[in-house]
């Protein structure tokens, strides 16, 4: 048999299927002083550290580009990507194209994938690469999602786009998945038996597990049989399970929360959605305390693009601790840009039968807004809306109308420092209003706060609200907000009332 030693470099294409991120829930405040403006830089950050390069992602970037200035030849854009091998002994069969890589065996490819093995064989004619043992794979390549796997029995066909990998673990973006089997196709990448999570303890607080799991790239994840999990514990299943990935995923936190305040006692909140059928969702908010017993809301929502419908029925309560029961109450939304502008329009409507404070009442309201995108300049962000809303109420024929108007500007300074100011107003106020839910007893107020982070899992941030009608200031909170490894607890203090509250959550975002 010819056989060829090779020392050089064995130029090739070998392709890893796209990856999209798993669901992501987002982080959010519980206030009434507008401090959650603060919230989007927050999130900010938490997915800057999710995302933070490790040192063998920086090594096969930097790898990768060292590569392309090497390259002796222009660079075909409708192939793949170069490849190059390095191992103790690279053994080539140039009549049938078959070839072994022996001894610490690393696989490069210039769009920034990397094979590393101990033993690696193939086949340059028929596009085959196979690991029978122990395989670790990396890939950064720009515009796909970052994955780092260690598994058994890699084989992929970089002509074909497809391949296998058994018993593998890792991280797909800043979620930590596991699978008996992956299967990578051009269009989508199947998990047998599989779990994935963003916590990244050994044995996670909390994760999902499939019997299968089918990652469609910038489109959405589904999954079949699943299990949610909760410190060892299948909180619930469902037989299918979908959502969509990237900028649209689903920010629904299913895991429960529960915390402490003054006028509620001890309470535990759960939110949880059931798809009925395609776009309609059963959601419920279950809320129950020690000293107001059960508070729980329903509704079922149809959702088609940037519009939703449906009822709504239960206890719902504002920031400030008002409460208003619905029963029930219809509402239809619709939100969108104008044209391919920067400019955004909402409609709203709601009726209903309301109670509150002894009162019953067949309360409308009615609303339109305009906005503008958010608008981003040296590290800060201005936030643009105003709008008209009728509110009409059947138990003393009032009518409210009139309208609103928010400016926030925020401003990201480092990780560290964020601070916010806000200018509001509404006609709509306590005094006009019969209900005290989601209103306040005045109509400008001035909004202003900050946070400070004291390390990876501290961060102390105040929140201010000033009535402008009749210049007095209406809330001062302080929050201390700690990070446990794979949930957070929150205490925030109301000074102007003398009042503690404190969460304990998970953190799945």
């Amino acid at each position: 048999m010819n056989r060829q030693k090779l020392a050089g470099v064995i130029t090739m294409t070998l392709l890893l299927p796209l990856w999209s991120s798993p669901v992501e829930a987002v982080y959010h405040a519980d206030s009434d002083t507008g401090i959650e403006a603060l919230d989007y830089i927050e999130n900010e950050h938490r997915r800057e550290r999710a995302n933070r390069l490790t040192a063998e992602q920086e090594k096969l970037l930097a790898d990768a580009k060292a590569m392309e200035k090497n390259l002796r030849y222009p660079l075909d854009p409708k192939k793949a990507a170069p490849v190059a091998f390095e191992g103790e002994e690279l053994t080539y069969d140039e009549r049938d194209g078959s070839f072994i890589a022996k001894g610490k065996v690393d696989i490069l490819q210039m769009d920034a994938h990397r094979f590393q093995g101990e033993e690696v064989t193939g086949n340059t004619k028929t596009q085959d690469v196979s690991i029978p043992d122990k395989a670790h794979i990396l890939q950064m390549t720009p515009g796909q999602v970052r994955v780092t796997l260690d598994g058994y029995k890699a084989h992929y066909n970089y002509g074909a786009k497809t391949g296998s990998l058994e018993n593998a673990k890792g991280k797909a973006g800043a979620h930590y998945i596991t699978g008996k089997r992956f299967e990578f196709y051009p269009d989508k990448i199947v998990v047998y038996n599989g779990t994935e999570s963003k916590c990244g303890a050994q044995k996670p607080d909390y994760h999902l597990s499939a019997e299968k799991i089918t990652y469609y790239p910038n489109d959405k994840i589904v999954m079949e049989k699943v299990k949610f999990h909760l410190r060892g514990k299948v909180i619930f299943k469902r037989d299918h399970y979908e959502t969509e990935v990237g900028g649209n995923a689903d920010k629904t936190n299913y895991l429960p929360r529960v915390g402490y305040n003054e006028d509620d006692g001890a309470y535990l909140e759960w939110d949880l959605s059931f798809p009925m059928r395609k776009k309609v969702n059963f959601n419920t908010n279950f809320y129950v305390s020690t000293a107001k017993g059960w508070h729980s809301h329903y509704d079922i929502t149809w959702q088609n693009r940037g519009m939703a419908t449906g009822v709504r029925y239960g206890q719902y309560e504002d920031g400030d601790n008002e409460w208003i029961k619905k029963e029930p109450s219809a509402f239809w939304n619709y939100n969108d840009h104008i044209g391919r502008s920067h400019f955004t329009y909402g409609l709203s409507a709601e009726y209903g039968r309301w109670y509150g404070n002894g009162i019953h009442s067949n309360h409308g309201e009615y609303g339109v807004s305009l906005g503008y995108d958010p608008i981003k300049f040296h590290r800060y962000t201005l936030y643009l809306k105003t709008g008209y809303s009728i509110t009409k109420e059947s138990y003393d024929d009032s009518k409210v109308s009139g309208v609103s108007g928010d400016i926030v500007l925020t401003k990201d300074f480092n990780d560290r420092w964020a601070a916010y100011a806000g200018y509001h107003y509404s006609k709509k106020n306590q005094n006009n209003s019969l209900f005290k839910y989601n209103t306040d007893d005045y109509s400008k107020k001035l909004e202003v706060g900050f946070s400070y982070r004291l390390d990876e899992l501290n961060r102390l941030a105040v929140g201010t609200k000033y009535d402008l009608d009749h210049n007095i200031w209406k809330n001062i909170d302080y929050y201390w907000y700690h990070d446990l490894h794979c949930s957070q607890v929150i205490v925030r203090y109301k000074s102007r009332d003398n009042a503690w509250n404190i969460r304990w959550q998970f953190t799945p975002w």
